[in-house]
Parts: structure tokens; C-alpha cells; sequence
């Protein structure tokens, strides 16, 4: 008799009680202080009014499902970014997504591959899978081609490379994606998941459009949560090729992305101008912060996306990371704990409003200069 025989109560299959559950970012602050919540990478901007009215309006529909196949939102998504909507799938969220290729792709034993400081999902995902986590090293806080393609074994089966990362803010070219699936089996899967990629505005950086189109072992997740402003929503969506999109739709749940998710969602990536409103303000305050903080003493690492990963000394126990945040938090400032990604001494800062921001600055210049 099997152990899960045996037991006196259901017992998860094997590898499910070592995952360490994700913690998103906290949103609470000091009792009695206006709190700014910088710790989940939303947008200060809030979601297009478009959208927010596409919401209301589905209220007095709510008794019926939604359309399974998200035919409205998939349709604007292509129209939008100029693809065919047969290779377009949606989800509650990226997050959703990453999960069913997981799940798909990876049988126990199978390895995946992900970055030392990559997106936190990969791994839940891989062991819940049953596949096999395999980190590879970053340089300088960015992925490592070389690092990645040296860990390709025969039980390799998916690659997952956030472009930009989260939490690092860094990215690598499209050459570099390039050479990567250059040196990928046929049969080994890279995902590379854009959910920062309307923020980018560098010319070597592709998010991965013409990569996916013009092979078999590419896909491409992208989300709704970040520049269009509705994470509350949960709408993520995949560019892939026809076999994997077919596979997925096998394995989804039937209405997984619900009504008031698809008409938001239409009416945001159709908003143009609050899209373009998000990356200014973006422009403006990234390098605003990382200059500032910089001159105070901190380390930031360069970013391209809406929030900056800050370094502090670590060779001060009074100026530790922890103590920053627990300084920070004080004042209403919530920023983002990192230890879980490998940086027990950074703290990750979504770029908000000007307010904020400015807050954040001067409570950090009072922090270093303390005696």
C-alpha cells in the first residue's frame, strides 16, 4: 500500500509542499499616515475612462457567461499589434497562462529553466508541474545567454526569460533573444514574457513578435495589468503558434477570462493616448528617481521598466534594506521586499505619482543621513 494509501487524510502529490507560496507586494502602511502603495508595479495612472465605462456597462448582463474563446478582446489585441487572431489565447492573467504551459509542456522529471532573479511564478509553476526547476546566473543583474544555454540538457523542455525582468528592471536585446533560440533544441519551448514591454523605449529591445511568427518554439505572454491599468481584472494574453494555442484551448478552463474582463480590456488597448500618457509619465520619473536616489548614496539598477530595483549598503547595518523598509513604511511609503528573489538588501519601487515619488526621495535622503 502507497503512503497516500495509508494516510488518514488526502495527501498532495509529491513536490506540491515544497513550493513556497507567492506574496505579492503589501498593501497596507502605518496606521494614521495617506498610504502610497509602490510595491506591485501598478500604474499610477489608473485605468483609460474607456475602459473603466466598458466595465460599468457589463453590470446588467451579469447573469450570463461570458464568451468562452474572448473573441472581442482577441480581436482588438490583433488589430492592435497587427496579428492573427487564431494565434492569440487569453487568460486571467499572464499568470494563468504561464501555469497552462507548464502544465502542457512539462511532465515529471522535465526541466525548465529560468533566471537567478527571474519572475517567481516560473518556479510555482515548474514544480507544480512536476517538471524541475533550473535557475541559471545572471551577470549584473541581467540574463545570461551563455548561463542559460549552458544548462540545456536532454530532459530540458521550456525556457522562460522575462524581457524586461522582474525584479531587476534590465532586459536583453533582441540579438541576444535571438542567439538564445539559435541555440535551443527545436523541441525545448521559449517563453518570453513581455509584460513590461510597452514601457521599454530602447531600439535594440524586441518583445518578441517576429521571433514568434517565424518558428514553431516561441511564444510570447503579455498582460493587461501594468500599463493599461487592470490588475484588478486579471486579463493576460499569449502570441503563439497555431499547435500551442490549439493545445492550451484544450487544457483552459472554459470561461477563464470573464465579461467584464473582455469589455475592459477591448476598450483600454484601443485607448492609444492613455497608453501613450503611461509611458510619459514613465519617461519622466525613471530617470528622475534613479538619479536622485544615486546621489544619495543607493545603488539602482538600471531600468526600463516602471519601477527601479534599489540597493543599499551593505556593509552599514544601520542603513540595511529592512531597515529602509520599515522606515519607509512608517511614512506611508510601501515599497517591495525582494529576499524571496535572491536580494535581501534591495527593495523594488513601482514608479507612482509625482507625490509619491518625491515622498519617497526625500524619506530616503532623511534615511542615508541619519546619524
Amino acid at each position: 500500500m502507497s503512503a497516500s494509501n495509508s494516510a488518514d487524510r488526502p495527501v498532495p502529490k509529491p513536490g506540491v509542499m515544497d513550493i513556497a507560496a507567492y506574496v505579492p507586494g503589501r498593501s497596507k502602511a502605518a496606521p494614521g499616515v495617506k498610504l502610497w502603495k509602490l510595491s506591485s508595479n501598478e500604474t499610477p495612472l489608473g485605468p483609460s475612462p474607456t475602459a473603466v465605462a466598458a466595465y460599468e456597462a457589463v453590470a446588467s448582463n451579469l447573469e450570463r457567461y461570458p464568451d468562452g474563446s474572448a473573441t472581442d478582446l482577441r480581436q482588438a489585441i490583433a488589430e492592435v499589434h497587427g496579428l492573427n487572431i487564431d494565434n492569440l489565447i487569453c487568460g486571467n492573467g499572464s499568470d494563468e497562462l504561464l501555469g497552462l504551459l507548464a502544465n502542457t509542456y512539462l511532465a515529471p522529471g522535465d526541466e525548465a529553466i529560468f533566471t537567478e532573479h527571474g519572475f517567481l511564478v516560473y518556479k510555482i509553476q515548474i514544480l507544480a508541474a512536476g517538471g524541475t526547476p533550473v535557475v541559471a546566473p545572471e551577470t549584473n543583474y541581467q540574463s545570461d545567454v551563455d548561463a542559460i544555454l549552458e544548462r540545456i540538457t536532454d530532459r530540458t523542455r521550456i525556457v522562460f526569460l522575462a524581457n524586461p525582468n522582474n525584479p531587476t528592471g534590465t532586459y536583453i536585446s533582441d540579438e541576444e533573444v535571438r542567439r538564445l533560440h539559435a541555440g535551443l533544441p527545436k523541441h525545448v519551448l521559449l517563453v518570453l514574457d513581455a509584460a513590461y514591454a510597452e514601457y521599454v523605449r530602447r531600439n535594440d529591445y524586441s518583445a518578441g513578435i517576429e521571433l514568434v511568427s517565424g518558428h514553431d518554439n516561441v511564444v510570447m505572454t503579455r498582460t493587461f495589468s501594468k500599463i493599461h491599468g487592470l490588475a484588478a481584472l486579471r486579463i493576460g494574453w499569449m502570441y503563439g503558434p497555431i499547435h500551442i494555442i490549439d493545445a492550451l484551448n484544450r487544457v483552459r478552463g472554459p470561461f477563464n477570462v470573464n465579461a467584464a474582463a473582455i469589455a475592459s480590456g477591448v476598450a483600454a488597448i484601443r485607448d492609444r493616448a492613455h497608453t501613450d500618457k503611461a509611458v510619459a509619465h514613465n519617461e519622466t520619473w525613471l530617470p528622475v528617481l534613479t538619479n536622485a536616489l544615486t546621489d544619495i548614496g543607493l545603488t539602482v539598477t538600471p531600468s526600463v521598466g516602471n519601477f527601479i530595483l534599489i540597493h543599499f549598503p551593505k556593509d552599514d547595518p544601520r542603513r540595511t534594506a529592512a531597515a529602509a523598509d520599515a522606515y519607509l513604511t512608517k511614512r506611508g511609503y510601501v515599497l517591495r521586499a525582494v529576499a524571496g528573489y535572491g536580494l535581501p538588501n534591495a527593495l523594488r519601487m513601482t514608479i507612482g505619482p509625482a507625490e509619491a515619488n518625491e515622498g519617497v526621495i526625500a524619506a530616503l535622503t532623511e534615511f542615508m543621513d541619519r546619524g
